[in-house]
């Protein structure tokens, strides 16, 4: 028997997130990072976990295809959407290395995710808390349990590095 939303969500906050598990699929997320990170992107991954098993993959990928719709996020959902053959994604996990933007915060709400679990956040352009909150505001008609700083340090270096490098190319583009 399915659970209504209501019901998915009383059951989410009583539960004590399983930080192994988290930590996992974490780490399934920062190996896309790092895919993305070798294709010169911004190195953020999504997986979308449904009944234990990975159902959506998906790394930032907007200047490889040239287009501001290939967040992780947003890749991830496609996947996780197709394979459930449905656009309602409301008993799934989904697992981000940065904190979602507005576009994919607005996609994460109308997927219905259930669950967002991130790694660092985003001052700059965070909507899952940092600029705004979009995944927990009660005007919308969905809303997302949402789990801070899984594998943060890890998350965050990454970005870090990327950057670093980044900006060292820019500063001698002669140097690769």
């Amino acid at each position: 028997m399915k659970m209504s939303a209501r019901e998915i969500k009383a059951a989410m906050r009583k539960q004590t997130p399983d930080i192994e598990k988290d930590e996992y699929y974490m780490k399934q997320a920062l190996k896309l990072a790092k895919k993305a990170m070798d294709l010169g992107e911004v190195p953020i991954g999504c997986v979308i976990v449904y009944q234990d098993r990975i159902i959506g993959r998906g790394y930032n990928r907007r200047n490889t295809d040239k287009t501001a719709l290939s967040h992780a996020e947003i890749t991830a959902i496609k996947k996780a959407t197709s394979f459930l053959k449905d656009w309602r994604l409301e008993d799934c996990t989904l697992y981000v290395t940065l904190e979602p933007c507005q576009m994919c915060s607005g996609a994460i709400i109308q997927s219905r995710v259930t669950r967002v679990v991130m790694g660092t956040m985003n001052p700059k352009a965070g909507c899952a808390g940092s600029v705004l909150n979009m995944l927990e505001m009660p005007e919308f008609n969905h809303q997302a349990f949402v789990t801070r700083g899984v594998l943060e340090e890890d998350c965050s270096a990454l970005l870090k590095t990327f950057f670093k490098q980044l900006r060292v190319r820019l500063k001698n583009p002669l140097a690769e």
